[in-house]
């Protein structure tokens, strides 16, 4: 007697479609039916190394989406050279009346002036950059916070991407202008650029957590404007944009360098210039991110439970 080979039904008595995988319709030679074993399930990954692509992915889009605005990148490094050049002539007039006036020499005001030129891009000193003020009065805001990741991890990689990119763009360009028009310091030792390194992507975090609390208090207030400029205005006075802090006189200049605004340009600065311990320096610029960035979480909890979203 013949044997007679019986196919799996394409579907269950629940309707439910069969496996395709546990049951392999090919006869062997003698009959049988052949069973596949089950698909070997892929390796799990450490949750710590899941969350690091997730972020790194984000700031790799974060870059390249600031990418595609190429010519304003390079319009913005134009702008910050000719401004340089204008504050170089500015400082060097003074320093030349005032000699070693905060312990800077000509040369050291003068990379001083470049360096803050070159910040502006990446600490993003004149606010704005993140865009969550104006997704919260459009109503996007709902879909940031269903997002399975840390709003402030997410923009906070975000921001990095982009600050890299106009590193290259807008920190570059003015700097080799103002070394080949008036002379500026490097640093002698691989060890000093590394702390430089260090020292400026603190500050990165500094100004994107001040932007942070910024944007956000645009869930409790109608019109963010207000509070955009009072921040555009203690970020470029208590920064060191404007002059060195290590000019301000008495109680004024000691508050200035201990305000978190100082840890985005005149501490990086300073390490550059070395004119600050490296440890000192990266301790006070760790302190205040930590403390701004756990309080940005704070009030991110508190947005999720009571948020006017306008127009959403």
């Amino acid at each position: 007697m013949s044997a007679e080979l019986r196919y799996p039904a394409k579907a269950t008595s629940r309707g439910r479609p069969r496996n395709p995988v546990a049951h392999d319709p090919r006869p062997r030679h003698d009959g049988t039916l052949v069973r596949n074993p089950p698909c070997a399930a892929a390796p799990a990954r450490a949750p710590g190394e899941a969350v690091f692509q997730l972020y790194a992915r984000i700031a790799w889009y974060g870059f390249r989406r600031y990418s595609a605005y190429r010519a304003a990148a390079l319009a913005g490094a134009f702008t910050n050279t000719i401004f340089g050049i204008l504050r170089a002539y500015v400082l060097i007039a003074l320093w030349q009346a005032r000699p070693g006036l905060a312990g800077y020499d000509v040369t050291d005001a003068v990379t001083f002036c470049f360096l803050t030129q070159a910040f502006i891009g990446p600490m993003q000193l004149f606010g704005g950059g993140l865009g969550m003020a104006e997704r919260i009065r459009s109503g996007d805001a709902a879909i940031d916070l269903l997002r399975p990741a840390s709003l402030q991890g997410w923009l906070l990689a975000d921001d990095l991407g982009r600050a890299l990119y106009l590193f290259l763009l807008r920190s570059i360009p003015p700097t080799i202008v103002g070394a080949l028009l008036f002379g500026v310091v490097f640093p002698s030792s691989a060890a000093v650029w590394a702390a430089f390194a260090v020292s400026m992507l603190l500050g990165i975090v500094v100004s994107f957590g001040l932007r942070y609390l910024v944007d956000l208090s645009a869930c409790w207030i109608l019109d963010d404007r207000g509070t955009a400029q009072v921040s555009l205005v203690l970020s470029l006075f208590f920064s060191g944009m404007v002059v060195p802090l290590n000019i301000m006189p008495g109680w004024l200049g000691t508050a200035a360098n201990a305000l978190p605004w100082a840890a985005m340009v005149q501490v990086p600065a300073d390490v550059y210039l070395g004119k600050i311990t490296v440890a000192d320096a990266l301790t006070f610029q760790a302190g205040w991110a930590a403390v701004i960035l756990a309080l940005g979480a704070v009030v991110t909890r508190a947005a999720r439970r009571k948020v006017v979203i306008q127009g959403g």
